[in-house]
């Protein structure tokens, strides 16, 4: 269950506690009064050793003491009662340490970039490396990363990495740059200091020397207070060995349990399934990257970016794609990959096909049967929808992406041209058979399952969207949010039944709400997705960044508010 706080920030305090104590097998008791439930008018609800036994209203109560029970009674003052949420697709340790490291997040100007940096190489000047994410240059009136040179200015000397808010490009400073074995030599360096593909994976390698165990653990728990404190009662987490090593897994499962989440692993690496098994995890899946991102220009397309000369990054084909799935399924594992772009996702949906066609006549119904899953799906064609739906692959999307980044004016169309309009189809996705998982994606936008739910676009839009008063579905159920029980496609036209969500509001514009600007932070409880404007920042030393301009602080409706937050890369 998740209680969303009502207008009073105050947490809902227990009333009194029953002083008989646990009689030798008598259940424990938890009757939650006053409680706003969606789409009921009762008030109370009794729970018996965590599970609902009944809903009733306050005049019936009473009956549920319960003699020789322990009874403890919570006051919830008008708070919202709700199933409990799971996110999809989070990079725990990662949004820990954009938790407790560097905001970029919103952050309106290059300008404003270098100052935080100064300010926080200042007040960290033991730090053996400054790491920040979030910058998002898109919305800047200077639209270019940071580079080597202005880092060296803002943190001399100092071994500096800001990663861009997808994660899939970043920018390091000379000393730090430096301490990367073959950097030059590697695919995707540049020498303004940006680095992508195999020069980021070398970067990040680098960095892992650097973190400890414990500096891991403390990041996991600091990523799972802040999913427990928003609603959700789990998380999948997308490991991976370019995103993090596998000592990591067990501390995120620590952290998981100290918190009382249920937390549910997958591990990123192509035909592992050894690995796997000795792992634990659910399956060789999550961010096994089929390509990169658009906001970096890496996410593998048909036709060239509108905005660059060049087409993005694929990194699987169809036949690695097939092989991967054959092996998975034959191991009971959940396959799935990242893939983002309209190439990659073709080759996506070709080597499930073929995967199908191996796996001899029954080889469809084992596919379904494995529940395998693709990550964010943003530009698929009606074929790899059909192959989806056919096979009963869960679609796991960020709904925020398409809130940040999507629309006329953002940085989808920026980069895809009229392309946008083809972006994140949810309702198509939503009518397979696999389904929608919803997740956050993490610490890329914030964990928040009130700000993931609703989806609306301005139109006109050639494809049905959702709208925030359609709901999405069930957010982010178990293990890729399959609908077992519905193998047939919706007729077309028609858009499956939702549930009525309950109090989420609009914006005067149609668009989602605003979310709020780090990941685990709390909407404002009324309403329940609220949102703040963004902020500007003044220059700290204007002269320390030669050739940069000020002045570039956008309008509030232009800043990416939850975009993401700092920390290590992913």
């Amino acid at each position: 269950m998740s209680l969303e706080p009502p207008d009073h920030a105050a947490e809902p305090a227990a009333e009194h506690a029953d002083d008989r104590g646990d009689a030798a097998g008598s259940p424990r008791r938890l009757l939650l009064r006053d409680v706003r439930l969606p789409g009921r008018d009762e008030t109370v609800v009794a729970v018996e050793d965590g599970v609902i036994v009944a809903i009733t209203d306050a005049g019936s109560a009473a009956a549920h003491d319960g003699a020789g029970a322990s009874l403890e009674v919570v006051d919830a003052r008008g708070a919202l009662l709700t199933a409990g949420f799971t996110d999809a697709h989070v990079h725990t340790v990662r949004t820990g340490f954009a938790l407790l490291g560097l905001d970029l997040t919103g952050v309106p100007s290059l300008t404003a970039v270098l100052d935080r940096v100064a300010a926080h190489a200042a007040a960290h000047p033991d730090a053996g490396v400054l790491l920040g994410q979030g910058w998002d240059e898109t919305g800047w009136s200077t639209p270019r990363p940071p580079t080597a040179e202005e880092l060296e200015r803002a943190a001399p000397g100092r071994r500096v990495q800001l990663t861009r808010v997808d994660g899939h490009s970043a920018v390091l400073s000379p000393a730090l740059a430096s301490l990367v074995p073959g950097l030059a030599d590697l695919e995707g360096w540049s020498d303004d200091g940006r680095v992508e593909r195999d020069a980021h994976h070398a970067a990040r390698a680098a960095l892992e020397l650097m973190i400890t165990d414990a500096d891991r653990l403390d990041a996991a728990r600091a990523a799972c207070r802040a999913m427990a404190a928003v609603g959700l009662l789990g998380f999948h987490e997308n490991a991976a060995p370019h995103i993090g090593p596998e000592a990591e897994i067990p501390l995120v499962r620590q952290a998981a349990a100290e918190t009382g989440l249920r937390a549910t692993v997958y591990w990123g690496e192509l035909l592992a399934v050894g690995t796997a098994r000795r792992l634990g995890v659910e399956g060789l899946a999550g961010d096994l990257v089929a390509d990169g991102a658009l906001g970096s220009r890496t996410a593998a397309l048909g036709e060239t970016y509108a905005d660059a000369g060049s087409c993005g990054h694929a990194y699987l084909d169809a036949v690695q794609v097939a092989d991967h799935v054959v092996a998975c399924t034959e191991a009971g594992l959940q396959a799935g990959f990242h893939a983002i772009g309209d190439a990659a996702l073709d080759a996506v949906g070709e080597g499930l096909s073929a995967a199908a066609r191996r796996l001899g006549p029954d080889g469809s119904a084992r596919l379904r049967a494995a529940r395998h899953r693709v990550e964010h799906v943003e530009m698929p064609s009606s074929a790899v929808v059909a192959v989806l739906d056919e096979l009963g692959v869960t679609a796991s999307v960020q709904p925020l992406f398409d809130a940040l980044w999507g629309g006329p004016d953002g940085m989808y169309a920026t980069r895809l041209g009229p392309r946008w309009e083809r972006t994140n189809p949810f309702a198509d996705l939503a009518a397979t058979s696999g389904g929608l998982a919803l997740g956050s994606d993490a610490p890329v936008t914030p964990v928040g399952p009130w700000q993931a739910r609703p989806c609306r676009r301005p139109p006109p839009r050639p494809a049905a969207p959702c709208r925030a008063d359609d709901g999405l579905p069930g957010a982010h159920r178990g293990l890729g949010a399959r609908r077992a029980r519905r193998r047939r496609r919706p007729a077309r036209g028609r858009r499956p039944r939702r549930p009525d969500p309950v109090g989420l509001p609009r914006r005067a514009d149609g668009r989602a709400p605003a979310t709020p600007r780090r990941p685990g932070r709390a909407a404002p409880a009324a309403p329940l997705l609220g949102g703040g404007e963004g902020r500007s920042h003044r220059s700290l030393d204007q002269r320390r960044h030669p050739g940069v301009s000020g002045g570039d602080t956008p309008s509030p409706s232009e800043l990416h508010d939850s975009s993401s937050a700092e920390g290590v890369p992913r």
